[in-house]
Protein backbone atom coordinates (compact mmCIF):
# COMPACT_ATOMS: atom_id res chain seq x y z
CA UNK A 1 0.00 0.00 0.00
CA UNK A 2 1.26 3.44 -0.80
CA UNK A 3 1.59 6.05 1.91
CA UNK A 4 -1.10 8.75 2.09
CA UNK A 5 -0.03 11.79 0.09
CA UNK A 6 2.50 9.91 -2.05
CA UNK A 7 2.22 8.89 -5.68
CA UNK A 8 2.97 5.39 -6.89
CA UNK A 9 5.91 5.29 -9.31
CA UNK A 10 6.57 2.77 -12.03
CA UNK A 11 9.70 1.63 -10.20
CA UNK A 12 7.61 0.86 -7.09
CA UNK A 13 5.11 -1.06 -9.17
CA UNK A 14 7.90 -2.99 -10.86
CA UNK A 15 9.53 -3.91 -7.56
CA UNK A 16 6.32 -4.75 -5.68
CA UNK A 17 6.63 -8.24 -4.18
CA UNK A 18 3.20 -9.74 -4.71
CA UNK A 19 4.36 -12.99 -3.15
CA UNK A 20 4.65 -11.14 0.17
CA UNK A 21 1.00 -10.11 -0.12
CA UNK A 22 0.12 -13.74 -0.80
CA UNK A 23 2.23 -14.83 2.17
CA UNK A 24 0.27 -12.45 4.39
CA UNK A 25 -2.95 -13.85 2.92
CA UNK A 26 -1.82 -17.35 3.85
CA UNK A 27 -1.33 -16.21 7.45
CA UNK A 28 -4.87 -14.85 7.60
CA UNK A 29 -6.05 -18.10 6.01
CA UNK A 30 -4.44 -20.12 8.80
CA UNK A 31 -6.17 -17.92 11.37
CA UNK A 32 -9.48 -18.47 9.56
CA UNK A 33 -8.92 -22.25 9.55
CA UNK A 34 -8.13 -22.32 13.26
CA UNK A 35 -11.35 -20.44 14.02
CA UNK A 36 -13.26 -22.86 11.80
CA UNK A 37 -11.76 -25.86 13.59
CA UNK A 38 -12.65 -24.35 16.97
CA UNK A 39 -16.19 -23.64 15.88
CA UNK A 40 -16.55 -27.16 14.51
CA UNK A 41 -15.31 -28.69 17.77
CA UNK A 42 -17.79 -26.64 19.77
CA UNK A 43 -20.79 -27.40 17.56
CA UNK A 44 -20.11 -31.07 16.82
CA UNK A 45 -18.41 -32.25 20.02
CA UNK A 46 -18.63 -30.03 23.07
CA UNK A 47 -22.26 -28.97 22.73
CA UNK A 48 -23.40 -32.51 22.02
CA UNK A 49 -21.45 -33.75 25.04
CA UNK A 50 -22.97 -31.11 27.28
CA UNK A 51 -26.52 -31.88 26.15
CA UNK A 52 -26.07 -35.62 26.64
CA UNK A 53 -24.32 -35.59 30.03
CA UNK A 54 -25.27 -32.37 31.85
CA UNK A 55 -28.67 -31.02 32.90
CA UNK A 56 -29.99 -28.11 34.91
CA UNK A 57 -29.53 -24.35 35.01
CA UNK A 58 -25.73 -24.48 35.08
CA UNK A 59 -25.64 -26.76 32.04
CA UNK A 60 -28.06 -24.49 30.17
CA UNK A 61 -25.88 -21.46 30.97
CA UNK A 62 -22.80 -23.34 29.75
CA UNK A 63 -24.58 -24.23 26.50
CA UNK A 64 -25.47 -20.55 25.92
CA UNK A 65 -21.88 -19.48 26.50
CA UNK A 66 -20.54 -22.20 24.23
CA UNK A 67 -22.96 -21.15 21.50
CA UNK A 68 -21.83 -17.55 21.85
CA UNK A 69 -18.21 -18.66 21.58
CA UNK A 70 -19.07 -20.67 18.49
CA UNK A 71 -20.80 -17.62 16.99
CA UNK A 72 -17.73 -15.51 17.74
CA UNK A 73 -15.45 -18.04 16.07
CA UNK A 74 -17.78 -18.15 13.08
CA UNK A 75 -17.34 -14.40 12.75
CA UNK A 76 -13.54 -14.70 13.07
CA UNK A 77 -13.56 -17.41 10.41
CA UNK A 78 -15.56 -15.21 8.04
CA UNK A 79 -13.62 -11.99 8.54
CA UNK A 80 -10.16 -13.61 8.42
CA UNK A 81 -11.20 -15.42 5.26
CA UNK A 82 -12.28 -12.11 3.74
CA UNK A 83 -8.92 -10.53 4.59
CA UNK A 84 -7.14 -13.47 2.97
CA UNK A 85 -9.12 -13.13 -0.25
CA UNK A 86 -8.77 -9.35 -0.31
CA UNK A 87 -4.98 -9.69 -0.12
CA UNK A 88 -4.91 -12.43 -2.74
CA UNK A 89 -7.15 -10.39 -5.02
CA UNK A 90 -4.90 -7.38 -4.54
CA UNK A 91 -1.86 -9.46 -5.52
CA UNK A 92 -3.74 -10.89 -8.51
CA UNK A 93 -4.71 -7.47 -9.87
CA UNK A 94 -1.31 -5.91 -9.16
CA UNK A 95 0.41 -8.73 -11.03
CA UNK A 96 -1.69 -7.94 -14.07
CA UNK A 97 -0.46 -4.32 -14.04
CA UNK A 98 3.10 -5.48 -13.48
CA UNK A 99 2.82 -7.51 -16.68
CA UNK A 100 1.60 -4.45 -18.59
CA UNK A 101 4.49 -2.42 -17.20
CA UNK A 102 7.05 -5.15 -17.85
CA UNK A 103 6.02 -5.49 -21.48
CA UNK A 104 6.40 -1.74 -21.98
CA UNK A 105 9.82 -1.64 -20.27
CA UNK A 106 11.04 -4.66 -22.26
CA UNK A 107 10.02 -3.01 -25.53
CA UNK A 108 11.79 0.21 -24.50
CA UNK A 109 14.97 -1.69 -23.72
CA UNK A 110 14.86 -3.56 -27.04
CA UNK A 111 14.56 -0.24 -28.90
CA UNK A 112 17.31 1.37 -26.74
CA UNK A 113 14.82 3.88 -25.33
CA UNK A 114 15.26 5.26 -21.82
CA UNK A 115 12.31 5.29 -19.40
CA UNK A 116 12.89 7.97 -16.76
CA UNK A 117 11.69 7.98 -13.17
CA UNK A 118 8.79 10.29 -14.02
CA UNK A 119 7.60 7.95 -16.78
CA UNK A 120 8.84 10.03 -19.70
CA UNK A 121 10.63 8.19 -22.51
CA UNK A 122 13.72 9.34 -24.43
CA UNK A 123 14.29 7.96 -27.89
CA UNK A 124 17.42 8.22 -30.11
CA UNK A 125 17.88 9.84 -33.51
CA UNK A 126 16.63 7.83 -36.42
CA UNK A 127 15.49 8.05 -40.03
CA UNK A 128 16.61 10.83 -42.34
CA UNK A 129 15.43 14.26 -43.26
CA UNK A 130 13.48 14.76 -46.46
CA UNK A 131 15.72 17.66 -47.53
CA UNK A 132 19.24 17.09 -46.19
CA UNK A 133 19.12 13.33 -45.58
CA UNK A 134 20.65 13.70 -42.11
CA UNK A 135 19.44 11.54 -39.18
CA UNK A 136 16.43 13.02 -37.44
CA UNK A 137 17.03 14.19 -33.90
CA UNK A 138 15.86 12.12 -30.94
CA UNK A 139 13.73 13.50 -28.12
CA UNK A 140 11.74 12.89 -24.97
CA UNK A 141 7.98 12.38 -24.72
CA UNK A 142 5.59 12.01 -21.82
CA UNK A 143 2.23 10.33 -21.59
CA UNK A 144 -0.68 12.26 -22.99
CA UNK A 145 -3.45 13.64 -20.78
CA UNK A 146 -5.54 10.49 -21.29
CA UNK A 147 -3.19 7.53 -21.79
CA UNK A 148 -4.50 4.89 -24.09
CA UNK A 149 -7.36 6.93 -25.53
CA UNK A 150 -5.48 8.50 -28.48
CA UNK A 151 -3.44 6.15 -30.65
CA UNK A 152 0.08 7.29 -31.53
CA UNK A 153 -0.06 9.02 -34.91
CA UNK A 154 3.47 9.15 -36.36
CA UNK A 155 2.59 12.54 -37.83
CA UNK A 156 3.31 14.40 -34.60
CA UNK A 157 7.08 14.19 -35.19
CA UNK A 158 9.07 13.03 -38.19
CA UNK A 159 11.33 10.74 -36.14
CA UNK A 160 9.87 7.21 -36.57
CA UNK A 161 10.73 6.45 -32.89
CA UNK A 162 8.55 9.25 -31.55
CA UNK A 163 5.24 7.48 -31.93
CA UNK A 164 6.50 4.27 -30.34
CA UNK A 165 8.05 6.22 -27.47
CA UNK A 166 4.71 7.94 -26.84
CA UNK A 167 2.93 4.57 -26.88
CA UNK A 168 5.38 3.16 -24.31
CA UNK A 169 4.98 6.24 -22.11
CA UNK A 170 1.20 5.88 -22.32
CA UNK A 171 1.33 2.21 -21.32
CA UNK A 172 3.66 2.88 -18.40
CA UNK A 173 1.43 5.69 -17.16
CA UNK A 174 -1.74 3.59 -17.59
CA UNK A 175 -0.25 0.67 -15.62
CA UNK A 176 0.85 2.98 -12.80
CA UNK A 177 -2.47 4.83 -12.71
CA UNK A 178 -4.51 1.59 -12.67
CA UNK A 179 -2.27 0.10 -9.97
CA UNK A 180 -2.79 3.20 -7.86
CA UNK A 181 -6.57 2.88 -8.21
CA UNK A 182 -6.36 -0.80 -7.24
CA UNK A 183 -4.21 0.10 -4.24
CA UNK A 184 -6.67 2.64 -2.89
CA UNK A 185 -9.70 0.44 -3.58
CA UNK A 186 -8.30 -2.44 -1.58
CA UNK A 187 -7.03 -0.14 1.14
CA UNK A 188 -10.63 0.97 1.69
CA UNK A 189 -11.87 -2.63 1.76
CA UNK A 190 -9.22 -3.76 4.25
CA UNK A 191 -9.82 -0.79 6.57
CA UNK A 192 -13.45 -1.92 6.94
CA UNK A 193 -12.50 -5.48 7.91
CA UNK A 194 -12.25 -4.99 11.64
CA UNK A 195 -14.42 -6.05 14.55
CA UNK A 196 -15.70 -4.20 17.57
CA UNK A 197 -13.71 -4.45 20.76
CA UNK A 198 -14.81 -7.01 23.32
CA UNK A 199 -15.59 -10.70 23.46
CA UNK A 200 -19.08 -10.65 21.95
CA UNK A 201 -20.22 -10.45 18.35
CA UNK A 202 -23.56 -8.58 18.42
CA UNK A 203 -26.12 -8.80 15.62
CA UNK A 204 -25.06 -5.46 14.17
CA UNK A 205 -21.57 -6.86 13.65
CA UNK A 206 -23.01 -9.57 11.42
CA UNK A 207 -24.78 -6.83 9.48
CA UNK A 208 -21.35 -5.25 8.92
CA UNK A 209 -19.94 -8.67 8.00
CA UNK A 210 -22.58 -9.02 5.27
CA UNK A 211 -21.49 -5.65 3.87
CA UNK A 212 -17.83 -6.67 4.14
CA UNK A 213 -18.50 -9.89 2.27
CA UNK A 214 -20.30 -8.03 -0.52
CA UNK A 215 -17.32 -5.65 -0.92
CA UNK A 216 -14.75 -8.44 -1.06
CA UNK A 217 -16.90 -10.50 -3.43
CA UNK A 218 -17.11 -7.57 -5.82
CA UNK A 219 -13.35 -7.05 -5.62
CA UNK A 220 -12.60 -10.76 -6.11
CA UNK A 221 -14.65 -11.24 -9.29
CA UNK A 222 -11.62 -11.53 -11.52
CA UNK A 223 -9.56 -13.48 -9.01
CA UNK A 224 -12.10 -16.13 -7.92
CA UNK A 225 -15.65 -15.81 -9.16
CA UNK A 226 -14.85 -15.83 -12.88
CA UNK A 227 -13.47 -19.35 -12.46
CA UNK A 228 -16.69 -20.81 -10.98
CA UNK A 229 -18.14 -23.11 -13.70
CA UNK A 230 -21.69 -21.80 -13.79
CA UNK A 231 -22.34 -23.10 -17.30
CA UNK A 232 -20.95 -26.61 -16.67
CA UNK A 233 -22.97 -29.73 -15.90
CA UNK A 234 -23.28 -30.78 -12.24
CA UNK A 235 -20.90 -33.68 -12.94
CA UNK A 236 -18.31 -31.27 -14.36
CA UNK A 237 -18.73 -28.98 -11.35
CA UNK A 238 -18.08 -31.90 -9.04
CA UNK A 239 -14.87 -32.62 -10.96
CA UNK A 240 -13.87 -28.94 -10.83
CA UNK A 241 -14.30 -28.86 -7.07
CA UNK A 242 -12.40 -32.12 -6.60
CA UNK A 243 -9.39 -30.77 -8.49
CA UNK A 244 -9.08 -27.51 -6.52
CA UNK A 245 -6.34 -27.28 -3.91
CA UNK A 246 -7.30 -27.16 -0.23
CA UNK A 247 -6.36 -23.48 -0.15
CA UNK A 248 -8.59 -22.69 -3.13
CA UNK A 249 -11.55 -24.51 -1.58
CA UNK A 250 -11.08 -22.68 1.71
CA UNK A 251 -11.04 -19.36 -0.09
CA UNK A 252 -14.17 -20.06 -2.12
CA UNK A 253 -16.01 -21.14 1.03
CA UNK A 254 -14.93 -18.04 2.92
CA UNK A 255 -15.76 -15.48 0.23
CA UNK A 256 -18.42 -17.08 -1.96
CA UNK A 257 -20.47 -19.31 0.35
CA UNK A 258 -23.59 -18.07 -1.44
CA UNK A 259 -22.30 -19.32 -4.79
CA UNK A 260 -20.70 -22.60 -3.70
CA UNK A 261 -23.56 -23.50 -1.35
CA UNK A 262 -26.16 -23.21 -4.10
CA UNK A 263 -24.13 -24.77 -6.91
CA UNK A 264 -25.61 -28.08 -8.04
CA UNK A 265 -22.91 -30.73 -8.30
CA UNK A 266 -20.97 -29.62 -5.23
CA UNK A 267 -20.90 -32.34 -2.50
CA UNK A 268 -23.55 -32.08 0.22
CA UNK A 269 -21.08 -31.65 3.09
CA UNK A 270 -19.46 -28.72 1.28
CA UNK A 271 -22.81 -27.13 0.44
CA UNK A 272 -23.92 -27.50 4.05
CA UNK A 273 -20.76 -25.80 5.33
CA UNK A 274 -21.06 -22.95 2.84
CA UNK A 275 -24.77 -22.39 3.44
CA UNK A 276 -24.47 -22.36 7.22
CA UNK A 277 -21.99 -19.51 6.84
CA UNK A 278 -24.11 -17.75 4.25
CA UNK A 279 -27.12 -18.13 6.56
CA UNK A 280 -25.37 -15.94 9.13
CA UNK A 281 -24.55 -13.34 6.47
CA UNK A 282 -28.17 -13.32 5.26
CA UNK A 283 -29.45 -12.90 8.81
CA UNK A 284 -27.00 -10.03 9.30
CA UNK A 285 -28.06 -8.43 6.03
CA UNK A 286 -31.78 -8.62 6.86
CA UNK A 287 -31.22 -7.34 10.39
CA UNK A 288 -30.00 -4.15 8.75
CA UNK A 289 -33.22 -3.81 6.73
CA UNK A 290 -36.74 -2.81 7.71
CA UNK A 291 -40.19 -3.67 6.46
CA UNK A 292 -42.55 -6.63 6.53
CA UNK A 293 -40.65 -8.61 3.90
CA UNK A 294 -37.37 -8.45 5.83
CA UNK A 295 -39.10 -9.36 9.11
CA UNK A 296 -40.90 -12.33 7.54
CA UNK A 297 -37.78 -13.62 5.84
CA UNK A 298 -35.71 -13.08 8.98
CA UNK A 299 -38.13 -15.15 11.08
CA UNK A 300 -37.77 -18.05 8.65
CA UNK A 301 -33.98 -17.85 8.56
CA UNK A 302 -33.72 -17.67 12.36
CA UNK A 303 -35.93 -20.74 12.75
CA UNK A 304 -33.77 -22.71 10.31
CA UNK A 305 -30.68 -21.51 12.17
CA UNK A 306 -32.23 -22.60 15.48
CA UNK A 307 -32.91 -26.09 14.18
CA UNK A 308 -29.42 -26.41 12.72
CA UNK A 309 -27.84 -25.41 16.02
CA UNK A 310 -30.09 -27.73 18.01
CA UNK A 311 -28.88 -30.73 16.04
CA UNK A 312 -30.84 -33.97 16.17
CA UNK A 313 -31.39 -37.17 14.28
CA UNK A 314 -31.58 -37.50 11.33
CA UNK A 315 -28.90 -34.82 10.91
CA UNK A 316 -29.75 -31.72 8.89
CA UNK A 317 -27.85 -30.63 5.78
CA UNK A 318 -28.47 -27.14 4.44
CA UNK A 319 -28.15 -27.64 0.67
CA UNK A 320 -29.37 -24.23 -0.39
CA UNK A 321 -30.30 -20.84 1.08
CA UNK A 322 -30.97 -17.45 -0.48
CA UNK A 323 -33.23 -14.42 -0.38
CA UNK A 324 -34.04 -14.01 -4.07
CA UNK A 325 -37.71 -14.02 -5.07
CA UNK A 326 -39.88 -15.58 -2.38
CA UNK A 327 -36.75 -17.01 -0.78
CA UNK A 328 -34.80 -20.21 -1.32
CA UNK A 329 -34.16 -23.04 1.13
CA UNK A 330 -33.17 -26.65 0.51
CA UNK A 331 -32.81 -28.89 3.56
CA UNK A 332 -31.97 -32.59 3.69
CA UNK A 333 -32.48 -34.90 6.65
CA UNK A 334 -29.74 -37.44 6.16
CA UNK A 335 -26.78 -37.15 3.78
CA UNK A 336 -28.06 -37.37 0.17
CA UNK A 337 -24.56 -38.21 -1.09
CA UNK A 338 -24.24 -41.41 0.95
CA UNK A 339 -27.88 -42.55 1.24
CA UNK A 340 -29.12 -45.39 -0.97
CA UNK A 341 -32.60 -43.86 -0.95
CA UNK A 342 -33.15 -40.14 -1.54
CA UNK A 343 -36.48 -38.35 -1.74
CA UNK A 344 -37.02 -34.71 -2.74
CA UNK A 345 -40.28 -33.00 -1.81
CA UNK A 346 -41.52 -29.94 -3.75
CA UNK A 347 -44.02 -27.80 -1.79
CA UNK A 348 -46.71 -25.74 -3.45
CA UNK A 349 -49.20 -22.95 -2.88
CA UNK A 350 -48.21 -20.14 -0.48
CA UNK A 351 -44.81 -21.64 0.31
CA UNK A 352 -42.09 -19.05 0.86
CA UNK A 353 -39.07 -18.63 3.10
CA UNK A 354 -40.91 -17.75 6.30
CA UNK A 355 -41.39 -19.20 9.75
CA UNK A 356 -44.30 -21.37 8.63
CA UNK A 357 -42.09 -23.03 6.00
CA UNK A 358 -39.23 -23.46 8.48
CA UNK A 359 -41.50 -25.21 10.96
CA UNK A 360 -44.07 -26.94 8.77
CA UNK A 361 -42.39 -27.95 5.52
CA UNK A 362 -39.15 -28.91 7.21
CA UNK A 363 -41.14 -31.13 9.56
CA UNK A 364 -42.71 -32.87 6.56
CA UNK A 365 -39.26 -33.72 5.21
CA UNK A 366 -38.06 -34.82 8.63
CA UNK A 367 -41.12 -37.03 9.21
CA UNK A 368 -40.52 -38.60 5.79
CA UNK A 369 -36.85 -39.22 6.61
CA UNK A 370 -37.73 -40.88 9.92
CA UNK A 371 -40.32 -43.04 8.17
CA UNK A 372 -37.91 -44.00 5.38
CA UNK A 373 -35.16 -44.92 7.85
CA UNK A 374 -37.52 -47.26 9.66
CA UNK A 375 -37.62 -49.26 6.44
CA UNK A 376 -34.03 -48.64 5.31
CA UNK A 377 -31.55 -46.73 7.51
CA UNK A 378 -29.65 -45.57 4.41
CA UNK A 379 -32.21 -42.92 3.49
CA UNK A 380 -32.35 -39.14 3.17
CA UNK A 381 -35.32 -36.82 2.67
CA UNK A 382 -35.09 -33.33 1.13
CA UNK A 383 -37.47 -30.39 1.08
CA UNK A 384 -36.76 -28.28 -2.00
CA UNK A 385 -37.86 -24.65 -2.07
CA UNK A 386 -35.83 -23.74 -5.14
CA UNK A 387 -38.53 -21.83 -7.01
CA UNK A 388 -41.15 -19.13 -6.49
CA UNK A 389 -44.26 -21.03 -5.52
CA UNK A 390 -47.50 -19.11 -6.18
CA UNK A 391 -48.66 -16.86 -3.37
CA UNK A 392 -52.37 -16.42 -2.72
CA UNK A 393 -53.64 -15.56 0.76
CA UNK A 394 -57.16 -16.54 -0.33
CA UNK A 395 -56.19 -20.02 -1.49
CA UNK A 396 -56.32 -20.99 -5.16
CA UNK A 397 -57.90 -17.69 -6.14
CA UNK A 398 -54.81 -16.42 -7.98
CA UNK A 399 -53.64 -16.11 -11.58
CA UNK A 400 -50.23 -17.48 -10.53
CA UNK A 401 -51.82 -20.58 -9.04
CA UNK A 402 -54.12 -21.01 -12.03
CA UNK A 403 -51.22 -20.71 -14.49
CA UNK A 404 -48.34 -22.95 -15.54
CA UNK A 405 -45.49 -20.43 -15.71
CA UNK A 406 -44.16 -20.87 -12.19
CA UNK A 407 -44.38 -24.64 -12.47
CA UNK A 408 -42.45 -24.59 -15.74
CA UNK A 409 -39.66 -22.41 -14.33
CA UNK A 410 -39.62 -24.40 -11.11
CA UNK A 411 -39.53 -27.69 -12.99
CA UNK A 412 -36.41 -26.66 -14.91
CA UNK A 413 -34.69 -25.60 -11.67
CA UNK A 414 -35.76 -28.84 -9.94
CA UNK A 415 -34.20 -30.86 -12.75
CA UNK A 416 -30.89 -29.04 -12.34
CA UNK A 417 -30.95 -29.78 -8.63
CA UNK A 418 -31.77 -33.44 -9.12
CA UNK A 419 -29.02 -33.71 -11.72
CA UNK A 420 -26.68 -32.48 -8.99
CA UNK A 421 -28.00 -35.11 -6.56
CA UNK A 422 -27.27 -37.79 -9.14
CA UNK A 423 -23.78 -36.41 -9.74
CA UNK A 424 -22.75 -36.40 -6.07
CA UNK A 425 -24.41 -39.58 -4.78
CA UNK A 426 -21.73 -42.18 -4.06
CA UNK A 427 -23.87 -45.27 -4.67
CA UNK A 428 -23.79 -47.10 -7.97
CA UNK A 429 -27.56 -47.01 -8.44
CA UNK A 430 -29.33 -44.95 -5.78
CA UNK A 431 -33.12 -45.08 -5.49
CA UNK A 432 -34.50 -41.55 -5.97
CA UNK A 433 -38.07 -40.35 -5.49
CA UNK A 434 -39.63 -37.02 -6.46
CA UNK A 435 -42.58 -35.92 -4.30
CA UNK A 436 -44.96 -33.14 -5.29
CA UNK A 437 -47.61 -31.68 -2.99
CA UNK A 438 -50.35 -29.32 -4.11
CA UNK A 439 -49.00 -26.95 -6.81
CA UNK A 440 -45.66 -28.66 -6.21
CA UNK A 441 -47.09 -31.72 -7.99
CA UNK A 442 -47.67 -29.51 -11.04
CA UNK A 443 -44.04 -28.42 -10.76
CA UNK A 444 -42.87 -32.03 -10.61
CA UNK A 445 -45.06 -32.76 -13.63
CA UNK A 446 -43.45 -29.90 -15.53
CA UNK A 447 -39.99 -31.21 -14.60
CA UNK A 448 -40.79 -34.57 -16.19
CA UNK A 449 -41.45 -32.87 -19.53
CA UNK A 450 -38.07 -31.11 -19.73
CA UNK A 451 -35.40 -32.96 -21.69
CA UNK A 452 -35.27 -36.63 -20.74
CA UNK A 453 -37.28 -36.13 -17.55
CA UNK A 454 -36.14 -35.69 -13.96
CA UNK A 455 -32.53 -36.91 -13.74
CA UNK A 456 -32.05 -40.06 -11.69
CA UNK A 457 -35.66 -40.33 -10.49
CA UNK A 458 -37.14 -43.84 -10.19
CA UNK A 459 -40.49 -43.10 -8.54
CA UNK A 460 -42.89 -40.16 -8.34
CA UNK A 461 -45.36 -39.46 -5.53
CA UNK A 462 -48.20 -36.95 -6.00
CA UNK A 463 -50.28 -35.87 -3.00
CA UNK A 464 -53.00 -33.24 -2.79
CA UNK A 465 -52.62 -32.71 -6.53
CA UNK A 466 -54.75 -30.42 -8.74
CA UNK A 467 -53.26 -32.20 -11.77
CA UNK A 468 -49.74 -32.43 -13.15
CA UNK A 469 -50.03 -31.12 -16.71
CA UNK A 470 -50.35 -34.53 -18.39
CA UNK A 471 -53.27 -36.93 -18.65
CA UNK A 472 -51.57 -40.26 -18.07
CA UNK A 473 -49.08 -41.56 -15.54
CA UNK A 474 -46.98 -43.16 -18.27
CA UNK A 475 -46.24 -39.66 -19.62
CA UNK A 476 -44.17 -38.83 -16.52
CA UNK A 477 -41.14 -40.78 -17.71
CA UNK A 478 -40.85 -43.44 -14.99
CA UNK A 479 -43.57 -45.88 -16.03
CA UNK A 480 -47.11 -45.90 -14.70
CA UNK A 481 -46.27 -48.55 -12.08
CA UNK A 482 -43.81 -46.09 -10.52
CA UNK A 483 -46.26 -43.20 -10.09
CA UNK A 484 -48.07 -43.16 -6.73
CA UNK A 485 -50.95 -40.93 -5.69
CA UNK A 486 -52.51 -39.90 -2.40
CA UNK A 487 -55.79 -37.95 -2.54
CA UNK A 488 -57.90 -37.33 0.57
CA UNK A 489 -61.64 -37.51 0.05
CA UNK A 490 -62.15 -34.12 1.72
CA UNK A 491 -59.17 -32.38 0.07
CA UNK A 492 -60.84 -29.76 -2.13
CA UNK A 493 -57.64 -29.13 -4.10
CA UNK A 494 -57.81 -32.69 -5.49
CA UNK A 495 -61.36 -32.04 -6.72
CA UNK A 496 -61.10 -28.64 -8.33
CA UNK A 497 -62.99 -28.27 -11.63
CA UNK A 498 -61.22 -28.53 -14.95
CA UNK A 499 -60.71 -25.59 -17.28
CA UNK A 500 -63.44 -27.03 -19.51
CA UNK A 501 -65.95 -27.46 -16.74
CA UNK A 502 -69.15 -25.48 -16.29
CA UNK A 503 -69.50 -21.75 -16.01
CA UNK A 504 -70.68 -22.36 -12.48
CA UNK A 505 -67.27 -23.72 -11.52
CA UNK A 506 -65.48 -20.76 -13.06
CA UNK A 507 -67.78 -18.33 -11.28
CA UNK A 508 -67.21 -20.18 -8.00
CA UNK A 509 -63.42 -20.05 -8.47
CA UNK A 510 -63.43 -16.31 -9.14
CA UNK A 511 -65.82 -15.61 -6.30
CA UNK A 512 -64.41 -17.71 -3.49
CA UNK A 513 -61.27 -19.57 -4.54
CA UNK A 514 -61.20 -23.33 -3.91
CA UNK A 515 -64.31 -23.38 -1.78
CA UNK A 516 -66.50 -21.76 -4.41
CA UNK A 517 -64.96 -23.79 -7.22
CA UNK A 518 -65.52 -26.99 -5.29
CA UNK A 519 -69.14 -26.28 -4.35
CA UNK A 520 -70.35 -24.83 -7.67
CA UNK A 521 -68.07 -26.73 -10.06
CA UNK A 522 -68.70 -30.10 -8.44
CA UNK A 523 -72.42 -29.51 -8.48
CA UNK A 524 -72.23 -28.73 -12.20
CA UNK A 525 -70.42 -31.93 -13.17
CA UNK A 526 -70.27 -34.90 -10.83
CA UNK A 527 -68.74 -37.29 -13.38
CA UNK A 528 -65.78 -35.31 -14.76
CA UNK A 529 -62.36 -36.80 -13.89
CA UNK A 530 -60.42 -33.77 -15.17
CA UNK A 531 -58.89 -31.24 -12.79
CA UNK A 532 -57.53 -27.78 -13.45
CA UNK A 533 -54.11 -29.04 -14.61
CA UNK A 534 -55.28 -32.17 -16.41
CA UNK A 535 -56.58 -35.60 -15.59
CA UNK A 536 -57.19 -36.35 -11.90
CA UNK A 537 -54.10 -38.33 -10.77
CA UNK A 538 -56.38 -40.42 -8.50
CA UNK A 539 -58.59 -41.48 -11.40
CA UNK A 540 -58.44 -44.80 -13.20
CA UNK A 541 -57.92 -42.98 -16.49
CA UNK A 542 -54.68 -41.48 -15.23
CA UNK A 543 -53.31 -44.93 -14.45
CA UNK A 544 -51.17 -44.31 -11.34
CA UNK A 545 -51.16 -46.46 -8.20
CA UNK A 546 -53.36 -44.89 -5.52
CA UNK A 547 -52.52 -45.55 -1.88
CA UNK A 548 -54.99 -45.09 1.01
CA UNK A 549 -55.04 -41.87 3.01
CA UNK A 550 -57.28 -40.51 5.74
CA UNK A 551 -60.34 -38.63 4.50
CA UNK A 552 -59.33 -35.57 6.53
CA UNK A 553 -61.66 -32.98 8.06
CA UNK A 554 -64.73 -32.09 6.05
CA UNK A 555 -64.78 -28.87 4.09
CA UNK A 556 -67.68 -27.61 6.19
CA UNK A 557 -67.64 -28.69 9.83
CA UNK A 558 -68.52 -27.54 13.29
CA UNK A 559 -65.73 -24.96 13.25
CA UNK A 560 -66.61 -23.51 9.87
CA UNK A 561 -64.75 -23.98 6.59
CA UNK A 562 -61.55 -26.02 6.63
CA UNK A 563 -59.05 -27.19 4.02
CA UNK A 564 -56.91 -29.06 6.60
CA UNK A 565 -57.41 -32.28 4.63
CA UNK A 566 -54.98 -30.79 2.11
CA UNK A 567 -52.10 -30.49 4.58
CA UNK A 568 -51.86 -33.73 6.57
CA UNK A 569 -50.45 -36.25 4.06
CA UNK A 570 -46.95 -36.27 5.58
CA UNK A 571 -48.00 -36.21 9.24
CA UNK A 572 -47.68 -39.63 10.95
CA UNK A 573 -49.94 -38.47 13.79
CA UNK A 574 -52.80 -37.11 11.68
CA UNK A 575 -52.53 -39.50 8.72
CA UNK A 576 -50.36 -42.49 9.56
CA UNK A 577 -51.48 -44.44 6.49
CA UNK A 578 -50.43 -41.73 4.05
CA UNK A 579 -47.17 -40.92 5.83
CA UNK A 580 -46.16 -44.60 5.92
CA UNK A 581 -47.10 -45.10 2.26
CA UNK A 582 -44.89 -42.16 1.27
CA UNK A 583 -42.05 -43.56 3.37
CA UNK A 584 -42.39 -47.05 1.86
CA UNK A 585 -42.20 -45.80 -1.72
CA UNK A 586 -39.33 -43.40 -0.95
CA UNK A 587 -37.42 -46.23 0.79
CA UNK A 588 -37.73 -48.39 -2.31
CA UNK A 589 -40.30 -50.82 -0.91
CA UNK A 590 -43.54 -50.11 -2.83
CA UNK A 591 -44.36 -53.84 -2.89
CA UNK A 592 -45.46 -53.46 0.73
CA UNK A 593 -48.09 -50.84 -0.12
CA UNK A 594 -51.80 -51.27 0.23
CA UNK A 595 -53.87 -49.76 -2.55
CA UNK A 596 -57.11 -47.85 -2.71
CA UNK A 597 -59.71 -47.91 -5.46
CA UNK A 598 -59.66 -45.16 -8.06
CA UNK A 599 -62.05 -42.27 -8.02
Amino acid sequence: MTVVGTRLTWAQLRDLKCDELEGAADGWGRASNRADAGRDRIERQLLNGLRETQHGAAAEAAVRRMRQLGRNLSYVYTECGLVRTALNSLAFEMRAQQRVLRDALDEAAALRFTVHADGSVTYPEAGEGLIDGKPLAGGTVSAGPAPGLLPPSGLVAPNPHAARARDIADRVAAAVRTAGEIDWRFAGILRKLRAEEGLKVPDRTWTDAASDAASVRAAARGYLRSAIPYDATPAARRTWWAHLTDEQREEYLAVFPDQIGNLDGIPALVRDTANRDNLQLLIGKLEGESGERAETRLAGLREIDRQLRAGGDPPMYLLGIGDEGNGRAIVSYGNPDTARNVSAYVPGLNTSLDEEFAKGDLKRARDTAIGMQQHDPSSASIVWLGYDAPQSPDGFNSLDVMGDERAEKGGAAFNRFMDGISATNENDDPHVTAIGHSYGSRTVGAATQHGDGIPGVDDIILVGSPGVGVDRADELGVGEDHVFVGAAENDVVTQLPSKRQSVAGAVGWAAAGPVGAYLLGDAADQEDDDLWFGKDPASEAFGARRFPVDDGPRLVGGHGLSIDAHSQYFDPDRDASSANSIALVAAGQPQRLKYERYR
